[in-house]
């Protein structure tokens, strides 16, 4: 394996949906060898037990109104840390690129001459979906797949209604929990049937994943019985009928915490990757 570079650096690297196992070895490789990892809300604390014990940690998180830094102290924090020469490891929940501000930290970067890399996650769709049992695509219900965030930059969920109706499609809004009963609303008021199957899921992936179907017309009330709380994701579209007899994955989460286990180490392939 080469040298460490001695010129700071950052790693752009998706942490996934949740599931420790569903990191990519490179993901793995670099959280065991970073001086610093910046890491957000939606990073599980299993995907951090891979984290270097010697590497500062640094949260940058945010929730609904609840923000550690703001999205321009973190672009800042960034290229501080790579200049002054480490290993820096930007970790987001999902794929960077995904809704993750992924583009936009790297403009920054860009801006300020500091070298970086991306790092590829499983988003939250695939990853949710998966575990979910509800395929985004299928030939018998849905052709496309349109990815939608549920919480645009000035605060508001002004969507484009007309695309999100299409039939034989799915769609899946990140973010949307806390404007669910607006985006049933609407989805209704632009011609799609109330009778639409809906899920949302909460902890995708992980043991205290809950998953709540319904229809766009009884789904804010489902929710709101159910409880939930973000993160959580949700999925529109006739795939959402395979739920029930697709749902392989069995969430049980432990009565008492199990004591830390020490993560295992990957074995290394014969063909050494530089970081």
């Amino acid at each position: 394996m080469k040298p460490i570079p001695l010129d700071g650096r950052v790693y752009l690297v998706g942490a996934g949906p949740g599931d420790p196992e569903l990191l990519t070895l490179r993901a793995v490789r670099l959280l065991e060898r970073a001086d610093v990892v910046v890491y957000d809300h939606l990073v599980s604390s299993a995907v951090l037990d891979f984290v270097s014990p010697t590497a500062e940690r640094i949260y940058a998180g945010k929730r609904r109104n609840e923000h550690t830094m703001r999205q321009e102290q973190i672009n800042a924090l960034l290229v501080t840390l790579a200049q002054q020469g480490k290993q820096v490891v930007r970790l987001k929940g999902g794929d960077p690129f995904i809704f993750g501000r992924g583009g936009e930290e790297l403009q920054t970067l860009a801006a300020h001459g500091v070298a970086f890399e991306v790092v590829p996650g499983v988003t939250a769709a695939s990853g949710v979906s998966s575990y979910a049992g509800i395929p985004l695509t299928h030939r018998d219900y849905a052709q496309s797949c349109l990815f939608v965030t549920g919480h645009l930059k000035d605060g508001t969920a002004d969507l484009d209604w007309p695309n999100m109706v299409r039939p034989r499609q799915t769609v899946v809004i990140y973010m949307g929990l806390g404007g669910l009963p607006e985006i049933c609303r609407q989805m209704m008021l632009h011609g799609a049937s109330p009778r639409l199957p809906i899920a949302v899921v909460q902890d995708g992936s992980i043991a205290t994943q809950k998953v709540v179907t319904g229809t766009l017309a009884d789904m804010p009330e489902r929710v709101a019985r159910a409880g939930l709380k973000s993160p959580c994701l949700t999925l529109i579209g006739d795939v959402v009928k395979l739920h029930d007899s697709l749902a392989w994955f069995k969430p049980v989460a432990p009565a008492v915490a199990p004591a830390p286990v020490a993560p295992k180490k990957l074995r290394r392939p014969a063909v050494a990757l530089s970081v």
